[in-house]
């Protein structure tokens, strides 16, 4: 019997109580925030049917759901749609991501604004294409010219987003030098304390670079993004770049912490040099380009993620009430096309299945069928669990101070 609160509490009890307090209370307001929120949750509630359907082992990504699919631009500087978010990458069984996947349709059917029948439709459409690709062998890749609908809207208004314009939405100027915005909504004022500690990284870290100016910071905050991580130690960092003040970068260090699916998986995973070598090793075989300065990096003996920051507002906006069921279609089917792609492009590395395996398991009969079946019992648990958290949220459980 899982006590959810109290499993919910132990998972969070070392995250900065700041913006863990945004994390709990973003989580009232959806079942789908809070299965987005609640990985750990989702897989010691599914890890008996996740190990009861055999399946071939893949990179997996871990926390699949609708939120985790955007653009970003690549190292090369172009724009891609791909998988976006792979702290929680572990070597599992296919099916793991494709359940937690299907799941978030499911749960997010009223958040996206289409109802539960046509959500299992959609949920039927991702396995389809899913395998359509997989069986077919051959990877893809999303970028403008390759895309359509809804996806090259996306592409299309990243590759048009000017530098400047960026930076002039998540900065202000103060005598004629940019500064982060802190607004309590995408970021918050650090420390002198942990400001002492970023600087000292970049210095570091710029001594091994090409460029060494281009590190230079002007400005660190910490970061507000995402709900699972909320608390965890992350950082939005403007730093010279180019020049001042309209080629100025700004960059995402993210603290690494173990994947929550560790304790539920039954498959040895490889020996990391560190959770963000595994996070980083992991990301780059699965997308198709990775993202402008990703690597792992150190500090303090603590591992971190660095790369460039990545807009949360790079994503499809799926809504019923805005787009036609045909244009979700289409999204969803391309979401499917790229996490067959992605675990193709991963296909025989330290102990994943080859292509020729994926293939043959997506010509299979009945897998569909049983996954379909699992993500409705999933569903069910996260809605039940959602309504549990609830009351003990409005009952002031989880007052951050409490603990």
């Amino acid at each position: 019997m899982i006590d959810v609160c109290s499993t919910i509490h132990s998972f969070n009890k070392t995250r900065e109580p700041e913006r863990l307090l945004m994390k709990y209370r973003n989580m009232r307001t959806s079942p789908f925030i809070f299965l987005r929120a609640t990985c750990h949750l989702f897989y010691e509630r599914a890890a008996p049917a996740l190990h009861s359907q055999p399946a071939p082992l893949t990179w997996c990504m871990g926390d699949m759901h609708l939120e985790n699919f955007g653009s970003y631009k690549g190292d090369n500087r172009l724009a891609y749609f791909d998988l976006n978010d792979f702290d929680e990458a572990v070597l599992a069984p296919t099916t793991w991501d494709l359940i937690r996947f299907l799941t978030s349709i499911l749960v997010g059917a009223k958040s996206i604004g289409i109802s539960n029948v046509d959500a299992k439709a959609l949920a039927k459409d991702f396995l389809v294409s899913y395998q359509t690709v997989l069986a077919s062998g051959k990877s893809h890749w999303v970028e403008r010219e390759t895309s359509t609908g809804l996806i090259r809207n996306l592409l299309t208004a990243v590759k048009l987003r000017q530098r400047c314009d960026f930076l002039d939405h998540r900065t202000l100027f103060k005598a004629e030098e940019r500064r982060i915005r802190i607004d309590g909504k995408k970021a918050l004022a650090v420390t002198p304390k942990q400001r002492a500690m970023v600087e000292k990284f970049l210095k570091e870290f710029a001594q091994d670079q090409p460029d060494k100016k281009f590190f230079k910071p002007i400005d660190i905050a910490r970061r507000i993004a995402g709900n699972g991580s909320l608390g965890v130690d992350r950082y939005i960092i403007l730093v010279h770049g180019k020049g001042s003040p309209d080629q100025n970068y700004l960059l995402d260090l993210k603290e690494a912490v173990p994947s929550s699916l560790v304790p539920y998986l039954e498959t040895p995973q490889p020996q990391w040099a560190s959770e963000a070598h595994r996070v980083v090793t992991v990301q780059k075989r699965m997308q198709a380009v990775s993202m402008a300065f990703l690597q792992p990096v150190t500090i303090k003996n603590k591992p971190y993620i660095l790369r460039a920051l990545q807009p949360s507002e790079d994503r499809v906006t799926l809504d019923g009430t805005v787009n036609t069921l045909a244009e979700l279609r289409k999204v969803i089917e391309v979401m499917g096309e790229v996490v067959a792609s992605a675990q193709l492009r991963s296909s025989g590395r330290q102990g994943s299945a080859t292509a020729d395996e994926l293939i043959d398991f997506a010509q299979g009969k009945d897998w569909m069928k049983a996954l379909l079946k699992s993500s409705l019992d999933c569903a069910k648990h996260v809605n039940d669990d959602w309504k549990t958290y609830c009351k003990a949220y409005d009952a002031g459980y989880f007052a951050v101070d409490k603990f």
